[in-house]
């Protein structure tokens, strides 16, 4: 039981190959009972999506992408969602990306775009086979990983955020101004970005610090110049609608993966909820800084922050566990130590049942999930320099 061995070589093939299928068949069924782009459930393919592209649209066209009244105008005229439409919550930093989107029609962006940031996160993960020397089925890996199945569902940026954060992190000590400037553009999405600082700074990485510094500041810059300044105060006066959006639930707790979400799932306060994710918030600082302080980077401190992402935030859905991919192929690549080929078998299977389940029974599997590659790893820290 403590080494895992029966679930060997032969049998994670098999049990890839399953889950595999279910993926592929589930993604075969969407599209298969889909009616002129709109699934069997009344939403257009790619859901998520439809929000960046109607953003896109906008820029081309000169209009405010945060005027809510005209982004459900744009929306509309492709498809009228009932009770409601995708939000644009995105900082003015995502605007860039969005651009290129609105030049084509809807179908053939969302296909761009799935198959443009894919290809980066497929490239990402051969950044980690490749120095570790693993050696890994990839097209078995993705097919087998839900969160790959999820985020093209969801037409999600997922695919972008992982890559870059999971190619930055890992090149900081062999490409370390590579890895700022990737680290720097992944500021789109904020969230996910609490752990890197305190990474960096501690380990005295400042030829990282200073890229990714540069990079932010000029994506900050190209945004402004592009749209106007205004867009910044646009976006600040929608944070209380993301914000409330949040708290309230209106996301769905069921889709979300953070220990705030696992709290109000359960039925606790706004105020109790937020203490708890306060709580993990700093023990996963406080584990990244003791694990960076006089240790230098390492492999195994990039898995440890992209492991800590989703519990140092409030906000992160089952989509953006693709993050979890570089940890698990560290894990594997380093050798599996006590408890842990169950545990990652766990990690790997638990963004399948993690939303059904908390959805029907009202159970939060990932926080404690998270918990657990986060322990396994803190294990693997390097011993720190005398």
């Amino acid at each position: 039981m403590r080494s895992g061995s029966r679930l060997d070589a032969r049998s994670v093939r098999h049990y890839g190959w399953i889950l595999a299928g279910l993926n592929l068949l589930s993604l075969a069924f969407l599209l298969a009972t889909s009616r002129g782009g709109v699934d069997r459930f009344g939403h257009i393919l790619g859901t998520d999506f439809l929000s960046f592209w109607a953003a896109g649209k906008m820029l081309i066209a000169g209009a405010a992408p945060y005027d809510a009244a005209a982004h459900v105008a744009v929306q509309s005229a492709v498809f009228d969602a009932p009770g409601g439409y995708p939000a644009f919550f995105y900082p003015p930093l995502f605007l860039i990306f969005c651009l290129p989107l609105g030049l084509a029609p809807y179908f053939v962006s969302i296909a761009a775009w799935l198959a443009i940031t894919g290809a980066a996160y497929v490239a990402a993960l051969r950044v980690w086979l490749k120095e570790l020397d693993f050696r890994l089925s990839l097209p078995l890996w993705l097919a087998a990983f839900s969160p790959v199945f999820l985020t093209i569902t969801h037409g999600q940026t997922s695919f972008l955020s992982a890559a870059l954060l999971g190619a930055g992190l890992f090149l900081v000590p062999r490409k370390p101004v590579i890895a700022g400037l990737m680290l720097g553009l992944a500021t789109f999405k904020p969230q996910f970005g609490l752990l890197i600082p305190v990474a960096l700074l501690l380990t005295g990485s400042w030829r990282t610090i200073a890229a990714a510094v540069f990079s932010a500041a000029m994506l900050a810059l190209v945004n402004t110049v592009l749209f106007g300044p205004e867009v910044w105060a646009d976006w600040h006066a929608l944070t209380s609608k993301a914000q409330d959006a949040t708290a309230s639930g209106e996301i769905g707790f069921a889709k979300m993966i953070t220990v705030f979400a696992g709290a109000r799932l359960i039925g606790l306060s706004d105020g109790v909820a937020f203490a708890l994710q306060a709580i993990a918030s700093i023990t996963v600082i406080a584990a990244i800084a003791w694990a960076s302080w006089r240790r230098g980077w390492s492999d195994a401190l990039a898995a440890l922050v992209l492991a800590g992402a989703a519990l140092a935030t409030p906000f992160a859905l089952d989509y953006d566990l693709l993050l979890l991919g570089f940890p698990l192929l560290w894990i594997a690549a380093t050798g599996f130590r006590d408890f842990e080929r169950w545990g990652c078998a766990l990690a790997f299977v638990a963004p399948i049942i993690a939303r059904p389940l908390a959805m029907q029974v009202g159970v939060p599997i990932m926080p404690f999930v998270l918990a657990l590659i986060l322990a396994f790893l803190l294990k693997c820290v390097p011993p720190r320099a005398a």
